[in-house]
């Protein structure tokens, strides 16, 4: 399906974003992961998906990195901005280093992102532009008041793009997945088991929970989730927060 098509998936070694770089690379896309960590993208990497070091907190990383994918590989037609950090912290344990450490990553990183992947993009027939936000985007995620900000901003940039370029054969859309099964939720269960003294099991089952279906949502769903947005009917799909949360309403 996705033959001769290049995309770009920053936060592309493990967890969601390689799960969807691996299913664009199963239809036949080029895919370049990007990340931080190089040992990670490079243990990630195959015949069709192709690492590359790229610091997504760094202007000047992104402006590179992707200058470098499309002279490796040709035109962005797929852009995932995926790279994003999820951490809570209550009002008044955010200080100004965490909210910005956290809007650049999550908020800037997206837009730098998606604003260097277009410049391609935009010189071809086709393009896909999938934001990996948050059920936190879409409400208010109790206890993560900087997260949730930065997850909702990003449901505003591609609604905006959407708008923008609406007569054009591009779209924006953004994922919004609950809680998944990554290394996230292992980071979040450690921070749950110190701050309370619940077992592991305990603090796993918290997280758990909190999704109304009562389980974790696997990277393939919303992996699956990308897949369709690419596909050959998905053309009037533009604008729209997917909320991939189990029934969360």
């Amino acid at each position: 399906m996705l033959k001769n098509k290049h995309a770009i998936v920053t936060g592309g070694g493990t967890g969601i974003g390689l799960a969807i770089a691996q299913a664009f690379a199963a239809q036949g896309a080029q895919v370049t992961i990007t990340g931080r960590r190089l040992d990670k993208l490079q243990a990630a990497a195959s015949d069709n998906i192709h690492p590359l070091q790229m610091d997504v907190m760094d202007e000047a990383s992104i402006t590179e990195g992707v200058a470098q994918a499309v002279e490796a590989r040709g035109p962005i037609q797929i852009c995932v901005p995926n790279a994003g950090i999820a951490e809570g912290a209550s009002l008044m344990k955010t200080d100004l280093d965490f909210w910005r450490r956290m809007m650049s990553t999550n908020l800037d990183g997206a837009f730098l992102t998606i604003r260097e992947a277009f410049k391609s993009m935009s010189t071809t027939d086709w393009g896909r532009v999938i934001a990996v936000s948050s059920i936190a985007g879409v409400k208010g995620l109790k206890g993560a008041p900087c997260y949730s900000a930065t997850k909702h901003g990003l449901i505003g940039l591609i609604r905006s793009l959407a708008a923008d370029f609406a007569a054009k054969p591009y779209t924006f859309n953004a994922l919004c997945p609950a809680y998944v099964d990554t290394d996230i939720v292992t980071y979040n269960v450690d921070r749950i088991m110190e701050r309370t003294g619940l077992s592991a099991d305990a603090a796993h089952q918290t997280m758990v929970g909190l999704n109304p279906h009562g389980r974790l949502i696997t990277p393939q769903e919303v992996a699956e989730s990308a897949l369709w947005l690419c596909g050959e009917n998905s053309g009037s799909i533009n604008g729209q927060a997917i909320q991939i949360a189990g029934g969360e309403v």
